[in-house]
């Protein structure tokens, strides 16, 4: 039978069964214990060192796939090539590893920022019977402890509450509920009042939450891996992200093309040249050349540039790299409200009346109940929504002392309510007024009302509810004075003693009206939540808070909603778990998901996923690890809980944070936070998706292209087209070459929507481009004929493999520079000496010098004649238009 909201072991149940007592462990005591149960630390991932993440950086495909051709080109006792492959998977897997290291050395940097003691009671040794209170590290916590909780305070373990004065604690990061419950200690359930839905255990607090009001004290019933807190974090095989399905995508097709050249290459040779396996260092080499070498060492440097970039400027922590593409992919941003939009800080919005009309008298009452409430029952700090309430009536403060404060009853949890009893100015000291405010249904059943009103109030009462915001309500009533009774005077207390007034003495009150409240909003988000609109990211809200609460928020926030765009967890569970298509369609129309646990986000997420999008989870809390678990890239502040921030892929900087400073200047630099800190993260990893994308978009369609013509070559001709040294050659210079795209900066069209590696749409692409560059290829044969002396142009081989060398790189360098803007019409300037202009210009005379320099005879070069380069140039000429032309009909593809 599960627990109830009293059942359990009894307070001095636990004390016994824990073996302590209200005076806390002897120090003797708890060293034991902590050497029994461990530091009271949570379960992290153990830190990677950097030689086994070299290592792993061999399961990247693209790395793989080009270390197998290494190995196969070592085989063939190809070894200038070999050793080429193996210095570009090497510094591609030691670029991976630095990045993710150096992002680990952050995480650890944001964990020594974390306030890590606590208040404990401790003796000095057995026979001591006074303890005295110490700050403690956080991890030499045991069971048994007797912790002090204060406003502010982070609750180090899981415990049981002894004593409590107007404890109020949020548990936001466990259950995702914004609203703080209310704490006290266990009591026997004769007699007693049901305790609130939102507090089935009053007496327990757990590890995660935090003091927002009120003080006590608790012993400590669980620490480390045995805490609820650790408990739902549990391991989870991550599905495979965007970046990963792209490159498994594009890499299958590469791996099918190159198992498919050599035999290709072979047969054909051996049917109409009669060569054998002479030929075979020639298809492997053309294997080669279909990879594109540098991708690795290209994707990783953009990417890990990126990364250092939003680290240093922003603060941002980009802990898997290929997030970072993620993020730049990312179509859809799932967020809690709660700290995300919100602060998690109330506001008033305003008093009403009965009828519902502005009444400023109402916020006036419950200003004076929570002052002298504040002032006569020692309590150390106001709650939150008493905060709100004397920060709306500051200018009223100096009438609030005019009243002459009597007696107060704190706020009950039980209860729900918290009276003040003062004496009106100029009433005389005959009449004492009691002020009471708390939950409206609590309130209302103290009034002298009839049920008819009753029902009404409670009906106008949920109506404000359902617009987002909350309520108390106010009630006043005028009764005769009483005595005094001696208590101790402060200044705001002229009188000698506190009347002795009891709940009993609370009835039959006159109603006022109603205080509403709504969350403080989050400064930066609406600016940040327009910017993520104008760069095509939809933002959904996934909450566990009221559907009107979080409709509320939106609306503030100026997010747009269609009337039937909030939802609620009901509207999941109407769907069977198997529904997915059904289920993705609804999270694809639906803005606000409300009244959601942790399950039902990660089912929202998925199917958003399942629908095609590329999805993003902000999340904080515990309650948010299912959902940060199954989306594509996942998002989390540097204040979020520990689990939170072990399984994000990304970590922002909060509000109050610096970028992380490697140099240690004294002069922090400031970050952006949140949802502003995600548009920096988006822009970056658009940036580094589009020169990923114009690098594959390029290099796979020359190289496509220059495979086709190799093996039309080989049909046509009676030698080998290109000499394996020639294409290794060729491939290093264009390698070289390919370096400049992790450096250029992306036109800022390609920053205006998300960026995705479609792995279709590139093989339609490539092949289009390919099929291009192989016509010009080709028609260099046609230039070769007519320029080269002989009969038919083909018979100084040394002749045609210059010609055909140097046509390569001069494409390939047009390519560089045409098809550079991410199909963006080419822009004023966009031919300017960026690095891909220059990387391009000294491809092109490399192409044009090589032949001629002393390194063209060992290659099997000769000069060519000057009526090739005139024909060369009609031909370049008619390549770039069509290359231009056919740019735009592919505008829409990655």
């Amino acid at each position: 039978m599960p627990e109830g909201p009293v059942s359990g072991p009894t307070t001095l149940q636990v004390l016994r069964s824990l073996e302590t007592g209200p005076r806390g462990l002897a120090e003797e005591e708890a060293d034991a214990r902590l050497a029994r149960h461990g530091p009271n630390v949570l379960p992290t991932r153990r830190t990677v060192p950097w030689p086994l993440r070299f290592v792993r950086g061999l399961r990247d495909p693209f790395t793989a796939v080009l270390f197998c051709l290494g190995l196969v080109s070592a085989g063939m006792a190809a070894w200038g090539t070999a050793s080429v492959i193996t210095v570009l998977v090497a510094v591609s897997c030691a670029l991976r590893a630095t990045g993710e290291h150096r992002a680990d050395r952050a995480m650890t940097a944001l964990r020594d920022l974390v306030p890590t003691t606590a208040t404990v009671l401790r003796r000095p040794s057995a026979a001591d019977e006074r303890a005295s209170p110490r700050e403690l590290p956080v991890d030499e916590l045991v069971p048994g402890d007797i912790i002090r909780l204060a406003p502010g305070d982070v609750i180090p373990a899981d415990a049981q509450v002894l004593g409590a004065t107007a404890l109020s604690v949020t548990e936001a990061p466990l259950t995702g509920e914004s609203s703080p419950t209310d704490k006290h200690p266990w009591t026997t359930p004769t007699g007693r009042a049901p305790a609130p839905p939102d507090s089935p255990r009053p007496h327990l607090c757990y590890q995660g939450s935090s003091v927002t009001a009120g003080s006590g004290t608790a012993v400590v019933t669980a620490t480390g891996r045995h805490t609820r807190f650790a408990a739902t974090h549990t391991p989870h095989r991550r599905p495979a992200r965007a970046f990963d399905r792209s490159v498994n995508g594009i890499s299958w097709i590469l791996i099918r093309f190159m198992l498919l050249t050599p035999p290709l290459v072979l047969m054909a040779d051996a049917a109409l040249r009669g060569r054998g396996l002479e030929t075979l260092p020639f298809a492997v080499a053309v294997a080669v050349g279909l990879t594109p070498e540098m991708l690795p060492v290209v994707v990783t440097t953009c990417l890990a540039r990126g990364a250092a970039r939003l680290s240093r400027t922003y603060g941002v922590i980009v802990r898997r790299l290929p997030a970072l593409h993620d993020l730049g992919a990312m179509d859809v941003l799932c967020v809690d409200k709660t700290g995300t939009l919100t602060q998690d800080r109330p506001l008033v919005d305003r008093g009403v009346d009965a009828e519902g009309r502005d009444a400023p008298e109402v916020l006036h009452w419950a200003a004076v109940n929570a002052w002298w409430t504040l002032q006569l029952a020692d309590l150390p700090a106001p709650d939150a929504l008493d905060e709100a309430i004397l920060d709306a009536a500051a200018a009223d403060e100096d009438v609030l002392t005019r009243y002459d404060g009597v007696a107060a009853l704190p706020f009950d949890p039980v209860r729900r309510l918290a009276t003040a009893v003062v004496t009106r100015p100029g009433a005389g000291l005959g009449v004492h007024t009691l002020v009471l405010k708390g939950a409206v249904e609590n309130v209302l059943e103290l009034c002298a009302l009839p049920d008819e009103e009753r029902a009404r109030l409670r009906a106008r009462a949920a109506r404000h509810a359902a617009e987002g915001l909350r309520l108390l309500a106010v009630a006043t009533a005028d009764r005769p004075a009483r005595p005094a009774r001696p208590t101790r005077h402060t200044p705001h207390t002229p009188h000698t003693g506190h009347a002795a007034w009891t709940p009993a003495d609370v009835h039959t009150l006159t109603f006022r009206g109603f205080v509403t409240f709504s969350d403080a909003l989050a400064p930066a988000a609406g600016p940040a939540l327009r910017a993520l609109a104008d760069r095509g990211v939809t933002v959904k809200i996934l909450t566990g808070d009221h559907p009107g609460t979080a409709a509320h928020a939106c609306r503030d926030l100026g997010l747009p909603l269609a009337p039937d765009a909030v939802r609620t967890a009901a509207d999941i569970d109407a769907l069977p778990p198997t529904a997915l298509a059904e289920l993705a369609e609804l999270a694809h129309r639906t803005t606000v998901f409300a009244d959601c646990t942790p399950d039902h986000k990660a089912r929202v997420v998925a199917a958003l996923r399942a629908h095609g999008h590329t999805t993003g989870f902000l999340g904080d809390g515990v309650n948010d690890l299912p959902a940060l678990h199954t989306a594509d890239v996942a998002l989390a502040p540097h204040d979020a809980v520990p689990v939170a921030r072990e399984a994000a892929d990304v970590v922002l900087p909060s509000p109050t944070s610096h970028a992380p400073d490697p140099a240690n200047t004294p002069a922090p630099r400031p970050t952006a936070s949140g949802l502003a800190a995600i548009d920096h993260a988006v822009t970056a990893g658009r940036g580094s998706g589009a020169n990923i994308a114009t690098y594959l978009r390029i290099t796979l369609s020359s190289n496509l292209g220059n495979v086709m013509a190799m093996l039309t070559a080989g049909l046509l001709l009676p030698f080998l087209p290109m000499l394996p040294a020639q294409v290794l050659a060729q491939n290093l210079c264009f390698d070289a070459a390919q370096l400049a795209f992790a450096h250029e900066r992306p036109a800022a069209t390609a920053l205006r929507r998300p960026t995705v590696l479609r792995p279709r749409a590139f093989l339609r692409l490539i092949t289009g481009f390919g099929v291009l560059n192989a016509v010009a290829d080709l028609a260099t044969f046609a230039v070769l004929a007519l320029a080269a002396p002989g009969p038919t142009g083909t018979e100084d081989e040394s002749l045609f493999h210059s010609g055909w060398f140097t046509e390569n790189l001069l494409t390939q360098a047009l390519a560089m520079l045409l098809l550079r803007t991410t199909y963006a019409t080419a822009t004023r300037g966009s031919i300017a000496a960026t690095p891909v202009t220059r990387a391009a210009m000294a491809l092109a005379a490399a192409g044009i010098l090589l032949p001629l320099s002393p390194l063209g005879p060992p290659l099997g070069m000769t000069p060519l004649p000057l009526l090739y380069y005139a024909l060369l140039a009609l031909v370049l000429a008619l390549y770039a238009t069509a290359l231009l032309t056919l740019r735009t009909r592919f505008a829409d593809q990655p």
